[in-house]
């Protein structure tokens, strides 16, 4: 297979990059889309008034210094992994890792 000109591998994705927007924007809201949006910001408001419902309604002592420290530290390290696995998908997704290997050939 001959190599392919960067240029013009460019200016065919910035080509399919301006058709995708324009047919995007020429698209109308669905209905639909807007139940299942306004659906979905309704139980995120629910989930968000349990949370700190239930969060004010424990009696006890209150959490030591330690334990907010603790809790900030599993918060950052949850984020840094978060954040480090999506960079190795985005790399190995840039890079070729994912794409399929034709099949070895026998003989």
């Amino acid at each position: 297979m001959p190599p392919r000109d960067a240029n013009a591998s460019i200016a065919v994705a910035g080509t399919r990059g301006r058709a995708y927007l324009t047919s995007m924007a020429n698209q109308k809201i669905n209905i639909g889309t807007i139940v299942v949006v306004a659906v979905l910001i309704a139980i995120m408001i629910g989930a968000l008034w349990f949370a700190a419902s239930a969060w004010t309604a424990v009696s006890g002592p209150p959490m030591p210094p330690v334990g907010y420290a603790a809790m900030i530290l599993g918060v950052v390290l949850s984020l840094a992994v978060g954040c480090g696995l999506m960079a190795l998908l985005f790399y190995s997704s840039r890079h070729g890792y994912d794409e399929q290997h034709p099949p070895d050939e026998l003989g």
